[in-house]
């Protein structure tokens, strides 16, 4: 019984040989739902798209095995255990260590690797889903063990790793509008309008999710006989120039004067289909874009005229 105990910790110690380099999903964005926060895990998470404003994707299954050490590895961990084996075995023999250790000689020489179990910390399900796994399991070259990591799950790694920029609205009129005059609208400062993230799990596989600004979306704020919206306004909007013609924002109808804050709350879309470098036929998928909103008050206003007689 003894030993079986110190089996299980010994083994808990085991975790995956984190790789260098690259964010390892530790919160993207404080504040919001953070798609990922890898523990345990040896999985690189690198790209353009890890800085900006996350969309609370979740991964299906917040805990996994991954590829680990060697058994030539694994076997020197646990001999530099050796003084930690007995303070948790009180009264243990160098006999009972070295048939504590003979679970991993025995796999010296064989083909495979000790897989170890990691979990998303984000996910509040992640910690209790990864107590529940084993400490580690052996498994032979070119096998995977029920719960181990796929490319279906590190493609969703990468998506719940995904941002976009939060939009920053420009207008014209800007600080106040008028009833039946032009407010154009437009993106201020898009950025890259490509982003992606890239979770690669060292020597083993990658995936790759891209998102890319498709458009954005115009809510007025007020309903359709207050307010008409011009929605040909290709991938950013259309900042205003004298005598084009009116293609991306709102034309309001009637005043803001009697609504509450006395504005109209206009929200801005912008929407960002994902795609992926997996091959589909391997990996089927399908994402929702992204999309990230802003709101903007607009004051609007009626056109004083005077009458001279």
């Amino acid at each position: 019984m003894k030993a079986a105990l110190a089996l299980t910790l010994a083994l808990n110690l085991v975790t995956a040989d984190p790789a260098p380099g690259g964010a390892h999903g530790e919160g993207f964005q404080t504040g919001r739902t953070v798609g990922v926060q890898l523990t345990n895990s040896a999985i690189i998470i690198s790209g353009n798209g890890t800085s900006g404003r996350a969309d609370g994707y979740r991964i299906k299954r917040p805990c996994w095995y991954e590829p680990g050490r060697s058994a030539e590895d694994m076997l020197q961990t646990q001999e530099q255990l050796r003084s930690w084996w007995f303070h948790t075995n009180p009264g243990g023999t160098e006999e009972d260590f070295q048939k504590f250790l003979e679970q991993y000689k025995d796999k010296v020489g064989q083909d495979g690797r000790w897989w170890s179990p990691a979990y998303n910390a984000a996910d509040p399900g992640g910690m209790a889903c990864w107590s529940n796994l084993e400490g580690a399991l052996w498994v032979p070259e070119g096998e995977t063990p029920a719960g181990g990591i796929t490319m279906e799950e590190l493609l969703q790694i990468a998506r719940a790793a995904l941002t976009v920029p939060e939009p920053t609205i420009q207008l014209n009129p800007d600080a106040k509008s008028y009833v039946n005059l032009e407010t154009w609208v437009w993106l201020g400062n898009p950025g890259d309008t490509v982003r992606s993230v890239t979770a690669t799990l060292p020597g083993v596989m990658s995936a790759t999710v891209t998102a890319e600004l498709g458009g954005i979306k115009i809510n007025s704020g007020t309903t359709d006989d207050r307010a008409t919206v011009a929605t040909n306004c290709g991938t950013t909007g259309h900042p205003y120039v004298k005598n084009e013609k009116f293609r991306c924002g709102v034309v309001y109808k009637r005043a803001s004067a009697d609504q509450p804050r006395k504005v109209y709350t206009m929200t801005v879309t912008t929407v960002w289909p994902v795609t992926s470098n997996v091959d589909q036929s391997v990996v089927p998928f399908v994402y929702d874009p992204v999309e990230a909103t802003v709101t903007r008050d607009v004051p609007v206003g009626e056109v004083q005229t005077s009458v001279e007689g």
